[in-house]
């Protein structure tokens, strides 16, 4: 590790949300590593629990500017984000369809991915905050490689020198030799051909299976087509220990897999552990990056 401490940013989200308990109670009980320092960015002051306004998105949107002010600018090497709701930064303005999005563009980046990760499961999305009816039509066999890339690339980082990664068909059966579609056929198979080239990357392979054989330990990670495919596996499998990182970009960024949930805002109920866990992960690459 380098001698010059660490630093690590962490957004409230929305904070009218479960956002800043849960941040406070994640730092609370969690010990980091020596010349790590966590930098908390926004204030939760002026605003209702439970009761989300324009002001409240705004104020989301503030600390995630000042965040990637502070990560170009070197003072932070890493961001966990709190929970925002996407509806409401879209109300006041916000551009963009998720902080992945958001943080990628900052960072002036057009190779990158969203992933996510807990328990036994690590998958990435070809396709992400889309609708589900257009996610044929934007596969294409250079985005599959670019975002297996990507992924292979995270799990090395996370220690796994030749990673075994299973690449999800998008039809059911995987395409039952296309009498289910013809994606597998044309665009995923030749993906995989090429990725094969690369690393251990087999594939297609029917959804419906893959995911347990990956739980059980045949794989690291999975490359998954479009987002709920790869989110309810993982969300079922880990859902308080899920963590969101973007792959890609020239800093950490990491968040809990879990919305604003205003519903339960200021209960005493929401569950640190994915926050907590987002942290865990940031350092651990903050780390494996400085080495």
């Amino acid at each position: 590790m380098s001698a010059r401490p660490l630093r690590i940013g962490m957004t409230l989200g929305d904070p009218a949300g479960i956002g800043p308990e849960v941040v406070s109670a994640a730092l609370g009980s969690i010990q980091l590593p020596e010349g790590i320092c966590v930098d908390v960015i926004g204030s939760s002051e002026g605003h209702t629990v439970g009761k989300p306004t324009d002001a409240s998105a705004r104020a989301a949107v503030d600390a995630m500017e000042a965040a990637a002010r502070r990560l170009l600018a070197g003072e932070i090497q890493a961001v966990v984000t709190g929970p925002v709701c996407k509806h409401a930064l879209h109300r006041v303005g916000f551009e963009f369809p998720g902080q992945t999005e958001f943080f990628a563009a900052r960072a002036g980046v057009e190779d990158f991915a969203m992933c996510l990760t807990g328990g036994a499961l690590t998958v990435a999305l070809v396709t992400a905050h889309v609708p589900l009816a257009k996610v044929p039509g934007m596969l294409s066999e250079a985005e599959i490689v670019r975002v297996g890339c990507l992924l292979q690339d995270f799990l090395i980082l996370r220690g796994k020198k030749n990673p075994r990664i299973a690449v999800a068909g998008l039809n059911p059966h995987a395409g039952e030799q296309g009498d289910m579609g013809r994606e597998e056929i044309d665009i995923i198979a030749p993906a995989v051909a090429c990725l094969s080239q690369m690393g251990k990357f087999v594939g297609p392979l029917p959804p419906d299976t893959l995911f347990h054989r990956a739980v059980e330990g045949d794989f690291d990670g999975v490359l998954c087509i479009y987002h709920d495919q790869g989110l309810i596996p993982l969300k079922l499998h880990a859902f308080h220990e899920g963590v969101n990182v973007t792959l890609g970009l020239p800093f950490v960024r990491t968040s809990p897999d879990h919305g604003t949930a205003f519903d339960i805002a200021g209960r005493g109920i929401a569950r640190p552990d994915s926050m907590r866990q987002a942290i865990q992960l940031a350092v651990e690459l903050v780390m494996a990056r400085s080495v």
